[in-house]
């Protein structure tokens, strides 16, 4: 009888783990993406240039998506084979990043194949890593068709020319890719919820990251005057309270209510929760940034339409997100977010008419009001939650 394979790691589908150091790693290409598309709408700040920037974001979120659930399914890390494919993934991604600012142009084909190759990666890694599991291993096969089909039409459309034949191909790319998990349903995925809330909250962090980059990139390549170190400070004073509104109370309530839950209620609340609603937050975040580099250009000028949109509407969208994350998580209304948010909406022209600093002066005094009135008015629920007493 042959000796046992000491170094043969068996796989367990649905096993609880932590966010592994592979899944950081690939996560870092994801980084150089999202600081691609925030390129792309600062060379193309027209309407058309905003829709465009979304929906370079949407497949790009989508196959992150993708890996983060397949991730959360099995550990892959300790398997050579599985590094190699995540790293190749990787490599494809970065290529994803490059041709993003002109996914739609010169582009298109380039990034169309290096995308077609994420997401066959993504596919073929995750029926192998399932194959043991019945369940999850179906759940797989369902969404297949869906996951290559998106992915075919993005690579479709960087063969056509430029117009609305491409734009077409894009539309229902996407529609079919987040269609298809409603449409096929989430019967027979197991889903460790203390890893999908931290991997989804690091995103958010990622997000910030980014936003960080952008404002110093911008404050670098200017003199270093009175006005551009208030700019930056008050722009970082933006991003502190991003990442409060979102990790203080939300993220820990969001986490515990999916442990609460299982099976198909679980897999469900996973999926609009975070799959879902954080594309929202996630293209908020890149909005701000772009608003952030933009007002650090000429703090002394008014913004134009275009980047008060992306200053205080994206800030709305990242707030309407947090209201659509609560309602689906405990079918509770967050009133004060979501007042917060028609405000800035009412802030929008505001922004064409002040000087960029004024502007970027009133959203931190907004968002620092906000924080200070959750702080005090919920302080009591807040300890409750944070130090989890009962």
């Amino acid at each position: 009888m042959s000796a046992p394979d000491e170094h043969r790691h068996d796989r367990a589908v649905g096993e609880s783990h932590a966010v592994t150091p592979l899944e950081l790693f690939f996560d870092l290409v994801f980084v150089f993406a999202l600081t691609q598309v925030t390129t792309l709408l600062a060379d193309d700040l027209t309407w058309l240039g905003m829709l465009r920037g979304f929906a370079v974001l949407a497949v790009i979120w989508w196959a992150w998506v993708g890996y983060s659930w397949l991730t959360n399914s099995v550990r892959i890390d300790d398997d050579v084979v599985s590094r190699l494919v995540i790293m190749a993934a990787m490599l494809a991604m970065l290529v994803v990043g490059l041709a993003a600012p002109a996914a739609f142009g010169e582009y298109a084909l380039l990034f169309g194949a290096a995308y077609f190759v994420v997401r066959v990666l993504h596919v073929l890694l995750y029926v192998v890593a399932t194959r043991t599991d019945k369940d999850v291993f179906g759940a797989v096969l369902r969404l297949t068709p869906g996951m290559l089909a998106g992915a075919t039409l993005i690579l479709a459309a960087g063969f056509v020319s430029p117009g609305p034949v491409r734009a077409v191909l894009w539309a229902l790319a996407i529609i079919i890719d987040f269609g298809t998990p409603l449409a096929v349903g989430t019967s027979g995925w197991k889903v460790d919820p203390g890893h999908f809330a931290e991997r989804h909250g690091l995103i958010i962090i990622i997000a910030l990251g980014e936003s960080v980059v952008a404002l110093g990139v911008s404050a670098s390549g200017e003199e270093l005057s009175g006005g551009v170190v208030t700019a930056a400070v008050l722009g970082v004073a933006v991003v502190c309270a991003m990442w409060w509104l979102y990790f203080d109370v939300v993220a820990v309530v969001a986490e515990r209510v999916l442990a609460s839950l299982t099976g198909h209620k679980q897999a469900s609340m996973a999926r609009d929760s975070y799959s879902y609603i954080h594309l929202f937050m996630v293209f908020g975040i890149v909005l701000v940034a772009l608003g952030l580099k933009k007002t650090l250009l000429d703090i002394d000028a008014p913004l134009k339409t275009i980047v008060s949109v992306s200053l205080f509407g994206g800030m709305a969208l990242y707030l309407l997100a947090h209201v659509a994350f609560r309602l689906r998580n405990i079918h509770t209304v967050n009133v004060q977010r979501l007042v917060v948010a028609m405000v800035l909406l009412a802030l929008i022209p505001v922004g064409a008419l002040v000087p960029a600093l004024t502007s970027l002066g009133m959203l931190t005094l907004v968002l620092v009001a906000l924080v200070t009135y959750e702080a005090i008015r919920f302080r009591e629920n807040r300890h409750r939650i944070r130090f989890d007493e009962h």
